[in-house]
This record gives C-alpha cells, sequence and structure tokens, in this order.
C-alpha cells in the first residue's frame, strides 16, 4: 500500500511487478478501510479490468508477525 486519504476516498497500491494501481474506498473489503497511516502495509487484492483504468479491489490488509525485538545483554563482567 502506497497511501490513501479518506477524504478524497483514492488510494493507491503498487503491484510485485512495480505497477501503480489506484483504490477507491469501495475497493477494501468489508472492514480493511484504512484507519490512520497505512504506507508500506502489505496488501493482498484482485485486479479489476473492467473499467478505463485497472483498479485493486478486495483489498485486505495482511496481518504480519511483529518483528522479533533484539534483547539487550548485560556487557558488565560479574565477579562473585
Amino acid at each position: 500500500m502506497l497511501w490513501f486519504n479518506d477524504r478524497k476516498d483514492l488510494g493507491f497500491i503498487r503491484t510485485d511487478e512495480g505497477e501503480r494501481l489506484s483504490v477507491l474506498g469501495s475497493g477494501f473489503a468489508a472492514g480493511q478501510r484504512p484507519k490512520g497511516r497505512c504506507a508500506e502495509a502489505v496488501v493482498t487484492f484482485e485486479i479489476d479490468e473492467s473499467g478505463d483504468e485497472r483498479q485493486a479491489v478486495g483489498v485486505t490488509f495482511v496481518e504480519e508477525d511483529a518483528p522479533r525485538r533484539a534483547r539487550r545483554r548485560s556487557s558488565a563482567i560479574r565477579t562473585r
């Protein structure tokens, strides 16, 4: 997902091949319309070619596992 503007009801998605597709608010699956920042979010979608331009439809967000946080190791030498 590149971005989505709620006021304009329009956003853009970049495919794995680098193609830029527009997506309307109605192009999101039920309950999947973006709320807040969505840039760089991973989505799945279908391509609708019935109009003048190709558009993304059936857009859903992919839940990615949160990256593991690095654990801090103590560098202090322990003595008895």
